[in-house]
């Protein structure tokens, strides 16, 4: 409640949702879906090149460029930035050294800096605040202090300073704050912060608000001396106080200019101070705010009562009591209640705690049972959410109930209704507490869970490699069949969404997944089982064995040949039969591994379904003749019906419709280069027109991709090629036209780029109909 009385002077507090106007969250869609601002966007920039953009001391720290100079506000923006992004060190801290950085209110939040570091690049400047909440050893208070003092701007100057989880060394007390005469709010809250230091700390002539939450005060006598002028007094689990209630009631009597009090405690302790202090009438006479949560014995009457002998109140803390139930909380328009008894007062308690763990266990479980069954999309939750999983990284009961919170706001199509960036934010931080509770199953399942649906997976950014290790490592210990399910069909897309190189990195999951995969196979197979567990693992190994020669070696090394040929000799389903085939075609895609496929079992099928009437089945089937059958030795040392295949595939191509129709797209690729071996081809005219029935196929149905792609893989000479060639099918040299006339149109009609001369050497400029003569240079636009 400090930032809420003192919003001006706090400005790193991040702005949650305003819990009672906005409850379904309106704000935060507008907020997440709109882009980020031009500030935001060259701040991440500069951060991302500071190494680049600066030069180097002696001393191997960062000096910016003599001509830069920053502006006060861009100069604080920037700071924060870096530390939110984790960048601040003692080798980037040396940039705010000297007078090209003006700073005024800085976050050097969770940073790890030295002292030395910080006193060179911060103690010189004009600060009126700092937050240096949660700072590592490195930098402990004393010597923060000392840094603030020796500078007699700062000491007469300083305003705002949150120390809170910052260490102090043993023996080390905090008497210099004393020094820092012109501070009006201080938060040492989780310090070791003594009855002694208080006693300094309340000399101070300015001070307005004060922190001292979870300290080692055992006496609070001494906030007498600034009674005159403290306004807000926040003191939730003083754990070590020796006075009597009474005596603490005294000492609150005296402090007549309160407008914020916080004695809020652990439900575990059941401590009775609130209820005492609900019985007071001739107390607290200013106060618009009061935090009693946790407290014990607590009722809507005594509250109710205690708020109408003060109509200014515009908050009351009720989280974890029995109040707050009454029609007095729950329709009063004017008062803010953080508590149990609805959703917005859930939200209120969400926003008010998100920094106290104690109470974000107690509002999140509650949130938990509130949306089990939510219809309705909640965007602002979530943000709440989020926010609490990312104050408390460490704080497992956080995480899991969070994660729990998170799959109910986003199950079925409610995550639909949220902004994309939110639940990439959510999504990170999911993933983020895998790796900190590597062991701990429930949670694993709810990332899961939250990981299957497919707004989530499709639409949503984050690190997908990390997600399928997670993935993999679950689908190799699972027992549960419905689990099991789950992670394959998570897999199968995540597989697609991999690129090549993330494949090879996940080396021993790669290994483990395939083995794991191929033992679903072999076991559904054995049952005669096709249900969806099966379909998503054929796709999941086909989409792994996709342009990575390592995945389609790990296949065939655990007799994965074998098991599919078990299951095409076992199902005749259509649906299947394109997953294994399409697997069959990775394979003869990669030259050191086709041949293995040259076996009496694997043509027999192949030569039977390329003459399927499902053109799906049919065209995978001609994929693998095709690829083959264009290298002739490992034919050679066998009895295999080569030419007849060969005819075959001219023969099945000629009764497919033209590429072009409109019929859905059969495939994805995710590269050309397989095909190019085939587009040279000249010798077999079958294999080439294969490969340009599918390069014209996937153009026709998605230009934009396919068009580009041709262009960065260097393809378009090739069809060049086969149109000036000689000897080149006619057939072949109508579907490179038609490729290579589309391409002009789509860019000619829907990228509005100047068309130019061919990239490329070209031997008539007839040949290229897409090149018109300029002098300008062919760049294709992205996606």
């Amino acid at each position: 409640m400090v930032h809420l009385l003192h919003s001006g002077l706090s400005p790193w507090t991040i702005v949650p949702p305003d819990a009672q106007k906005d409850a379904l969250g309106f704000s935060v869609v507008q907020e997440e879906a709109s882009p980020y601002s031009l500030v935001h966007t060259c701040l991440n920039v500069l951060i991302a090149n500071l190494e680049k953009l600066c030069s180097e001391r002696s001393d191997g720290t960062l000096c910016l460029p003599e001509h830069w100079s920053f502006p006060q506000e861009l100069a604080d923006r920037f700071l924060g930035v870096m530390t939110w992004q984790g960048k601040l060190t003692d080798r980037t801290a040396s940039i705010f050294q000297g007078s090209q950085m003006k700073l005024k209110l800085i976050n050097i939040k969770k940073a790890k800096i030295s002292t030395t570091a910080f006193i060179k690049a911060f103690c010189h400047h004009k600060l009126i605040g700092l937050d240096a909440t949660a700072l590592h050893t490195d930098l402990p208070i004393p010597d923060i202090i000392r840094g603030l003092c020796s500078n007699s701007w700062i000491q007469q100057n300083l305003q705002n300073l949150f120390l809170d989880s910052t260490s102090i060394p043993q023996d080390s007390g905090l008497l210099l704050i004393g020094q820092l005469t012109g501070l009006r709010v201080l938060s040492v809250f989780s310090v070791c912060f003594h009855s002694e230091d208080l006693a300094s700390v309340s000399q101070l002539p300015k001070l307005e608000s004060l922190d001292i939450s979870n300290t080692l005060v055992t006496d609070i006598s001494a906030l007498l001396k600034c009674k005159d002028r403290l306004k807000s007094l926040t003191m939730h689990y003083l754990k070590c106080l020796t006075m009597t209630k009474p005596q603490i009631l005294a000492v609150i009597r005296e402090l007549k200019y309160l407008l914020h009090l916080d004695i809020s405690d652990h439900r575990q302790l059941k401590s009775d101070l609130a209820f005492h202090l609900l019985q007071q009438k001739d107390i607290l006479p200013n106060v618009v705010s009061l935090d009693i949560s946790g407290g014990s014995c607590i009722t809507d009457g005594a509250v109710e009562l205690f708020i109408q002998q003060r109509p200014e109140m515009q908050f009351v803390g009720l989280l974890a009591t029995d109040a707050g139930y009454s029609e007095f909380f729950t329709t009063n328009q004017g008062l803010r209640v953080a508590g149990e008894a609805n959703m917005i007062q859930l939200s209120e308690a969400l926003s008010q705690y998100r920094n106290r763990s104690c109470f974000m266990k107690e509002a999140l479980y509650r949130l938990f049972t509130e949306t089990f069954s939510m219809k309705v999309t909640m965007p602002a939750l979530l943000k709440f959410i989020a926010i609490g999983m990312r104050n408390h990284p460490l704080d497992l009961p956080v995480q899991f109930t969070a994660s729990a919170c998170a799959l109910n706001l986003t199950h079925q199509g409610l995550a639909m209704g949220m902004p994309v960036r939110l639940l990439s934010e959510v999504t990170c931080l999911l993933l983020k507490a895998l790796k900190n509770f590597p062991h701990y199953q429930q949670l694993q399942k709810n990332c899961l869970l939250y990981l299957t649906n497919s707004r989530i997976l499709m639409d949503v950014p984050f690190d997908r490699f990390d997600a399928a290790k997670f993935v993999i490592r679950w689908l190799c210990k699972c027992e549960n069949s419905k689990m099991q399910t789950m992670a394959v069909s998570i897999m199968s897309v995540l597989a697609l969404q991999l690129s090549p190189e993330q494949t090879v990195q996940l080396k021993e999951e790669l290994f483990m997944a395939i083995k794991e995969l191929l033992a679903i196979v072999k076991q559904k197979t054995t049952e005669n089982l096709d249900d969806v567990t099966f379909l998503f693992t054929l796709k999941a190994l086909w989409n792994l064995t996709d342009e990575s020669p390592a995945a389609c070696k790990h296949f065939l090394e655990n007799q994965g040949l074998a098991a599919f040929i078990k299951v095409l000799e076992t199902f005749s389903e259509s649906a299947i039969q394109s997953k294994v085939l399409g697997l069959l075609n990775n394979i003869a895609e990669v030259r050191e591994l086709s041949s293995k496929l040259v076996t009496k079992d694997v043509v027999k099928h192949i030569s039977i379904l390329l003459h399927s009437k499902e053109i799906e089945v049919s065209y995978f089937a001609a994929g693998i003749v095709a690829h083959l059958t264009s290298d002739r030795q490992p034919w050679i040392s066998c009895d295999l019906p080569r030419s007849a295949l060969l005819q075959d595939l001219y023969a099945t191509i000629q009764n497919w419709p033209r590429s072009s129709c409109k019929m859905t797209s059969l495939v994805t690729y995710r590269s050309f280069k397989a095909f190019f071996p085939l587009l040279g081809n000249f010798s077999q005219p079958e294999v080439q027109l294969w490969a340009l029935w599918a390069i014209y196929h996937v153009c026709s149905k998605n230009p934009s991709k396919y068009c580009k792609m041709l262009v960065e893989e260097k393809g378009l000479q090739l069809l060049c090629d086969i149109q000036e060639h000689n000897e080149a099918d006619p057939q072949a040299q109508q579907i490179a036209t038609s490729i290579v006339d589309d391409f002009r149109m789509h860019f000619m009609n829907y990228q509005r780029l100047p068309l130019c001369e061919c990239p490329f050497k070209l031997r008539g400029p007839q040949k290229c109909p897409f090149f018109l003569h300029s002098r300008h240079v062919f760049h294709p636009v992205s996606d």
